[in-house]
């Protein structure tokens, strides 16, 4: 087996996990159809603009919940925010904890909120990394002369 062919292989399996792991939903895959050779990093422009908009979200819920009197309304508002690119891109997990968040919001409940946002950090870090990861690995595989087996 080649080394192209491995790599190809690899990412593959990579990806898959992704998916069986929850990291990632269908629209991940519709977000992949849309790039060709006109826009051949639209996938990673698309994702590199989510972390964007995910980092300054949790830094404003970290702000909003770090408030003596707490506007539910705004917080709401930014997890919903969060919770719409998230499911733009796929991010399956980051929504799921989104959801459970806003029912928080919802009912007013500080220690919910708090530890909603504690959860978010943490799925949002970790599909963060998969992405970069997967990123690098279909940059790989491109620098070798293979082509990304996903699209």
């Amino acid at each position: 087996m080649d080394v192209v062919t491995q790599m190809q292989r690899q990412l593959l399996q990579y990806t898959s996990s992704l998916f069986k792991e929850g990291f990632l939903d269908d629209q991940f895959n519709q977000l992949q159809q849309l790039q060709d050779e006109s826009n051949p990093e639209f996938v990673v422009e698309v994702v590199t603009l989510f972390f964007e908009d995910a980092e300054r979200l949790l830094n404003e819920l970290s702000k909003s919940l770090e408030q003596e009197s707490i506007h539910f309304r705004r917080v709401d508002a930014h997890v919903h925010q969060l919770k719409g690119s998230s499911s733009s891109i796929g991010a399956q997990r980051v929504q799921r904890v989104c959801i459970a968040f806003r029912n928080f919001c919802e009912q007013q409940n500080v220690e919910g909120c708090l530890k909603s946002l504690q959860e978010i950090k943490q799925e949002y870090s970790l599909v963060k990394t998969k992405l970069e990861t997967l990123f690098k690995m279909e940059k790989q595989l491109f620098a070798a002369g293979g082509s990304s087996v996903s699209r």
